[in-house]
């Protein structure tokens, strides 16, 4: 009896009425979709007519140039009709024709003079056949080997030469750079044979000489062949044997290692910094013969130097990045590119302030490179806090004169050879060549 009195003072015999007025309660305020719990089961009205969406009216948009260029056309264009003549009019018929002729020749001739711009458009999309000349080679070959790339590893190859602690000998010099510019070329050359099908998708890439069909795929190959195979002949047999293979393993590294990474995983950047601190590292076993501490500190500067650089490049190239199918950490993970770009700028700190410590510079190197230093830093931290273009491009452009500017005080801050001979830290075999520097 509770329970019939329970039923009746919910009111159960209303609920059917209620599902009736709900139901239209939906109808008439455009609700889509309606839950109802009942006996533990889930069921959803739909009302298909009210599945549609409501679009804003276009506005009218200005008319384009080409649009009225197409209204001129088809205002000029004038219909000649043809009527049958008879054999005994022929004469009269044919030099109506010539007055044809001439009147349609004279109307092209204005359409043509009216409409340049659309016609030379139609001639730029048309597929052309490339024609190789020897005059274009050298600048071809040139962009294959990314020739301003070259440059800087040469220049970092040069400047750990420079700091090794032994004098400096010319025929040496010439001929570890001569080696270490080649193996980079090759190394460039075999980066862009890899990647054609995804640089053809990047607007950075999209004019390099493999994507555009200037060269064949087989002349970029024996391009990269002949600058590899002398190249690490000339190191390994000019220079010495540690110098031929630290640049053989880093053309593996960069084609093998870092090429197939840059699709595959984030950790591309960080085989790619190895890649770009082993130079410094060449340059000073090619004066020394042998890796020291020296050697380690100027590729870790390299190393740290390049997460700036990279990661504020790539920030203003994500879209391009995205589009060529490359996981780098701009895309992916844009909050660690941020972090680690101030990360490696604060270590660039530190790393100066070892470098005394090694007994490579003087305590007066950390002193003078501490503003630019702090500077980079600066600009490191606007990058981390504010993650926008003006930021990143401000710190790429920083990097760009940071690094010569740091390796210039380095060297003028260099411990003098008689100094370390004098304290006995020279490596074998360079006392004899000191001996002969100071001998008239």
């Amino acid at each position: 009896g509770l329970f019939v009195w329970c039923l009746r003072n919910t009111g159960v015999r209303w609920i059917p009425c209620r599902f009736v007025r709900l139901y239209h309660e939906a109808n008439d305020r455009l609700i889509t979709f309606q839950y109802f719990n009942f006996l533990k089961r889930m069921y959803v009205t739909q009302c298909n007519k009210d599945l549609s969406q409501r679009a804003k009216p276009k506005s009218d948009s200005i008319v384009s140039p080409f649009h009225e260029l197409q209204q001129l056309d088809q205002e000029k264009k004038v219909v000649h009709k043809i009527s049958p003549v008879s054999p005994v009019h022929q004469l009269w018929s044919e030099m109506s024709s010539r007055n044809e002729l001439r009147e349609m020749k004279s109307a092209a001739e204005t359409e043509d003079s009216v409409i340049p711009v659309r016609a030379e458009s139609k001639e730029d999309r048309q597929w052309k056949e490339m024609k190789l000349r020897l005059d274009d080679l050298p600048g071809i070959l040139a962009r294959l080997s990314k020739i301003k790339l070259t440059a800087l590893v040469v220049s970092t190859a040069s400047a750990g030469f420079a700091m090794a602690p032994v004098p400096f000998e010319l025929t040496c010099f010439l001929l570890a750079s001569l080696g270490t510019g080649l193996a980079s070329c090759a190394a460039n050359s075999i980066n862009q044979f890899f990647e054609v099908p995804f640089d053809s998708n990047m607007n950075r890439t999209k004019n390099r000489p493999l994507v555009r069909g200037q060269i064949s795929p087989l002349l970029a190959v024996c391009f990269a062949a002949s600058c590899g195979i002398p190249g690490i002949a000339l190191l390994t047999l000019g220079v010495n044997p540690l110098t031929g293979a630290l640049g053989a393993f880093n053309i593996f590294l960069y084609t093998c290692c870092y090429t197939p990474l840059k699709r595959m995983s984030i950790a591309n950047t960080w085989v790619g910094a190895v890649v770009g601190a082993i130079p410094p590292i060449m340059g000073w076993t090619a004066a020394t013969g042998s890796l020291d501490a020296g050697a380690l500190l100027l590729g870790g500067i390299l190393y740290s130097w390049q997460f700036p650089h990279f990661n504020a490049l790539s920030w203003g190239l994500r879209e391009d990045y995205s589009r060529g199918g490359y996981c780098m950490m701009s895309v992916t993970h844009p909050g660690l590119c941020r972090r680690v770009a101030l990360r490696h700028c604060l270590a660039l700190i530190g790393l100066s302030t070892v470098a005394p410590v090694l007994d490579i510079t003087t305590w007066t190197f950390p002193v003078i490179s501490l503003p630019i230093n702090l500077y980079i830093s600066y600009l490191g931290f606007r990058f981390y806090r504010d993650a926008d273009r003006s930021s990143s491009r401000k710190l790429f452009f920083c990097s760009l004169w940071h690094l010569p500017m740091l390796l210039l005080v380095m060297f003028t801050c260099k411990k003098s050879v008689l100094e370390k001979e004098d304290k006995g830290d020279l490596p074998r075999g360079s006392h004899e060549m000191a001996m002969e520097i100071r001998l008239p």
